[in-house]
């Protein structure tokens, strides 16, 4: 049986590790044709060959690195190219960072926003006005729980992720007369590289409660075909994400900072 985007093609950045590749494979087994990038040719390579000898879709591979500020021009160029018509767009990319800002490499910094919002933006706006032509299309912005308050020593990633949150937010509502949806998808922890990356891997707070990148990608997809701006994967990241609302702002980021501090934390 045939998922929503049967037939169609979508676009899948950070397709090489963790909830990307979890995506892939879903979208594969609904019988969608992919485009996936990340920076690993490699991994895309595998993962390539993997679904289309599984699913009998197309899948195609472009290698890039969106931290650089040509990357998505080149990814576009790319699809266009291939006469690839994108329906589904899923700016799944993305990386952290942890420990004191001011300790944090600056290029590292720099280019989470670049690949954290930056390739988001330029990316939907590439193909956004095709979609909007044709009266139909989706876009998937990889959100986080983060993106509900501040969280000290990972304060960068969070401005990021609540940057995407009301980026999606925003325009699901301006493309909603156009047929096309947009959904911010919100997961908490989840079993990835990601913490790994981000220098996370013996932190409590980054441990507690992981889901599978397989639960938050079928998560984030239910959510995008039915309609939502946002959603948050898991009843405990829900409940965790909103009642944080009822508490001054302060007292969320003093209690967020007590569980993200680092065991040294002076930046001196």
């Amino acid at each position: 049986m045939g998922g929503p985007w049967a037939g169609k093609w979508a676009l899948v950045t950070g397709a090489s590790a963790g909830i990307g590749v979890a995506l892939a494979r879903e979208l594969a087994a609904g019988g969608t044709n992919l485009v996936l990038t990340a920076r690993r040719k490699d991994r895309l390579e595998k993962l390539a060959q993997e679904l289309s000898s599984a699913h009998k879709i197309g899948v195609e591979i472009f290698a890039a690195d969106l931290a650089q500020t040509d990357a998505p021009q080149q990814i576009f160029a790319y699809t266009q190219a291939k006469k690839i018509n994108v329906d589904l767009l899923i700016n799944n990319a993305g990386f952290g960072a942890y420990g004191a800002f001011a300790t944090v490499e600056t290029q590292r910094l720099l280019d989470m926003v670049q690949v954290n919002c930056g390739a988001v933006v330029h990316l939907t706006r590439l193909y956004l006005p095709q979609m909007l032509k044709q009266r139909r299309g989706d876009v998937l912005i990889l959100a986080s729980t983060a993106s509900f308050q501040a969280v000290p020593f990972i304060s960068t990633y969070a401005a990021t992720k609540a940057f995407d949150l009301l980026f999606a937010e925003g325009l699901a509502e301006e493309v909603k007369p156009y047929g096309v949806r947009v959904c911010a998808l919100c997961p908490g922890s989840t079993e990835s590289e990601f913490h790994e990356v981000a220098g996370q891997s013996g932190l409590a707070a980054a441990r507690k409660n992981r889901e599978t990148a397989e639960k938050v990608a079928r998560v984030g997809l239910q959510a995008l075909a039915a309609g939502k701006s946002y959603v948050i994967s898991g009843t405990g990241n829900y409940l965790g994400a909103h009642s944080q609302r009822l508490v001054p702002r302060g007292v969320v980021t003093r209690i967020a900072g007590k569980m993200f501090r680092p065991p040294a934390s002076d930046p001196a």
